[in-house]
């Protein structure tokens, strides 16, 4: 009987874990594609904040609870069937929020936008896929590779705005599906579970029992919502925010939005690869306590461009270095045979922590004042929360937590 050579020296590991990372982007991508609109939207609709900020908030929704059983479904049937089938799923309701837009209902946009949030669960798939493709020492740097996926967020806010402008609303959405499709078809081709993936037939239901009896599932999944969720929630409403704030164009302020989201992803390996040389506790300090304070920045309304920019791009360095530093942690404690449904909760818990945001951005805007300062205020109140919890209650050095019975 043979035994398996250890992960770290499998062969094709970086071109799986490459493939991977391109297929997160491109559904980040799907996933994203009302938030650079939702100005243009809001205008011709003649929506309300809380409207707008609903249409922005409800992909988010679908993405963050399907995570829930992704993550799981991806223990049974590997990542491979599961990036492939989240990509072909997420086809046809890019289109439908096409055929919405061009019409102008937002009735539709509304019900099509819950069904796109299928994309987002993508990212409750990568995770176990690219666990397994390295030892335990290397899944910081795996996991952070995988997340920079996140880059999508980037492409969406930056192109979503300027191909309209070039090909039209519906034109765009096309392009996006056929992008979708060309994916799985190339993953069909190249792409691999690791030679480690031994699938779990557990039923779904009685594993996200056991992860969530698990201490570190909730520990990991209050941390992740404020670092990832805040992520989401920016890349998502940024560009509204800077329409409001600074007078922005839709095609200027997703510019703008791109650059945040490009600095989160830039930061997310970073973090990742920190927390396999130091532990994760204190890369997550360093990224909670930076969020407080850039966020506590934010309520000044610092003036554009260079202030503002700086601000945010800071802001998004430290939550990207954070959702690196979170997801390490989270394989380093997880009992091996839960990763996935672990990740699939706490994944859940980081969209969620992205849904509410924009949510209570919009009902909370003061438009005499312009401002949004009981919304950053809130972000700052709870970052300070959780980073006083990491502190005193999280162990810097702790195994793999063994399930309870």
């Amino acid at each position: 009987m043979t035994t398996a050579a250890p992960s770290s020296t499998y062969a094709g590991q970086g071109v799986n874990l490459a493939l991977a990372t391109w297929v997160s982007a491109i559904n980040f991508w799907a996933w994203n594609m009302i938030g650079p609109l939702s100005t243009t939207y809001a205008a011709d609709l003649k929506l309300s904040s809380g409207q707008a900020s609903l249409l922005v908030a409800t992909p988010i929704l679908v993405g963050s609870l399907g995570r829930l059983v992704s993550g799981p479904m991806t223990d049974r049937f590997g990542g491979r069937v599961m990036l492939i089938a989240v990509t072909l799923a997420s086809i046809v309701p890019v289109l439908a929020v096409g055929v919405a837009g061009t019409v102008g209902s937002y009735p539709l946009l509304i019900v099509f936008g819950f069904f796109l949030g299928v994309t987002g669960t993508i990212f409750a798939v990568g995770i176990p896929f690219a666990n397994n493709w390295y030892d335990p020492a290397r899944r910081g740097f795996a996991t952070g590779v995988f997340g920079a996926g996140m880059v999508g967020t980037a492409l969406s806010a930056f192109f979503t705005p300027r191909f309209v402008n070039w090909f039209g609303l519906m034109t765009t959405h096309i392009i996006i599906a056929v992008a979708l499709a060309a994916t799985a078809a190339l993953c069909v081709v190249a792409l691999h579970d690791s030679p480690a993936f031994t699938p779990n037939t557990d039923p779904v239901v009685p594993k996200l029992a056991a992860a969530a009896r698990l201490r570190v599932t909730w520990e990991m999944c209050f941390l992740y919502a404020i670092v990832f969720g805040g992520f989401v929630a920016f890349s998502n409403y940024l560009p509204t925010y800077i329409k409001t704030i600074y007078g922005f164009s839709p095609v200027d302020a997703g510019a703008r939005t791109a650059a945040f989201a490009l600095a989160a992803v830039i930061a997310r390996p970073i973090g990742g690869a920190l927390a396999d040389r130091i532990p994760p506790k204190y890369v997550v300090l360093v990224s909670l306590c930076g969020t407080a304070v850039t966020a506590a920045v934010a309520i000044l309304q610092p003036p554009a461009d260079v202030w503002s920019a700086a601000t945010f791009i800071t802001l998004a360095l430290f939550l990207g270095v954070g959702t690196g530093g979170v997801f390490a942690w989270v394989a380093r404690r997880s009992p091996a045979n839960r990763v996935g449904a672990v990740t699939g909760i706490v994944a859940a818990a980081g969209g969620l922590g992205g849904y509410f945001p924009p949510l209570v951005m919009g009902a909370s805007y003061d438009a005499v004042e312009n401002d949004y300062t009981i919304g950053l205020s809130l972000l700052v109140v709870v970052t300070i929360l959780a980073l006083a919890y990491t502190a005193l209650r999280l162990h810097a050095h702790e195994p793999a937590q063994k399930e309870s019975t």
